[in-house]
């Protein structure tokens, strides 16, 4: 147990996902039989010791993440937007959340442009940004990364990825971005649905808006 324990806090500290194949070939070896109950111990201390809690975030490869349970109760995101790094991250997650789920790459680019991070030369702190963005984020199952069907020359697009569904709270980007724009969060109908649930109707009219506000 103590062996998984330290292999999750290895890989969390560049926030890469643990596969079970991993985990099985790597630490377990011929412990691999008692798998679930290795699992189960090592969820426990996590929990009880360090305030974590490991999430499956995709059930058909057996891939998990270490989620902090403080922050995750208190709603807060597990991402720190005041760190260059996990910063840029906030803004392409912000905008691919804003747009409705999915955003052309060249919509992301042109975003950061305008914040003076050029993604074609290397950022004083961030470094790399493309590569930051296309391969680590991505690896780290952030962001996904993925092809459009019938597009020449060949164009991708960003959605969320599967730890950033699980870490990130929809509801503060938001409220982030509503008064970023000085307007109330219902105004983006779509989104607020997503974060909130349905908008509270008014005495007026009962009927939810088939508008959806971009």
């Amino acid at each position: 147990t103590s062996d998984v324990i330290h292999y999750f806090l290895m890989k969390d500290q560049e926030k890469i996902p643990v596969r079970r194949a991993d985990l099985v070939k790597h630490v377990m070896k011929e412990y691999r039989n008692i798998y679930p109950e290795i699992m189960k111990r090592a969820s426990r201390v996590f929990e009880e010791g360090f305030g974590f809690k490991i999430v499956e975030i995709d059930t058909k490869n057996h891939v998990y993440v270490l989620i902090n349970k403080l922050e995750t109760a208190e709603g807060a995101p597990a991402i720190n937007s005041c760190h260059p790094k996990m910063g840029l991250l906030f803004v392409i997650l912000s905008v691919v959340f804003m747009k409705g789920g999915a955003v052309r790459e060249i919509v992301i680019w042109n975003t950061l442009k305008k914040l003076r991070i050029d993604p074609g030369e290397k950022h004083r702190e961030l470094g790399d940004v493309k590569k930051m963005v296309t391969e680590k984020f991505v690896r780290q199952r952030y962001l996904e990364y993925v092809r459009i069907p019938h597009t020449d020359p060949v164009e991708y697009e960003f959605r969320w990825g599967q730890r950033a569904n699980v870490e990130v709270n929809k509801s503060r980007i938001l409220d982030f971005m509503a008064e970023l724009h000085e307007q109330e969060p219902q105004a983006w109908p779509q989104q607020y649905r997503e974060a909130h649930g349905p908008p509270p109707s008014t005495p007026a009219s009962s009927q939810p808006s088939t508008s959806s506000h971009r």
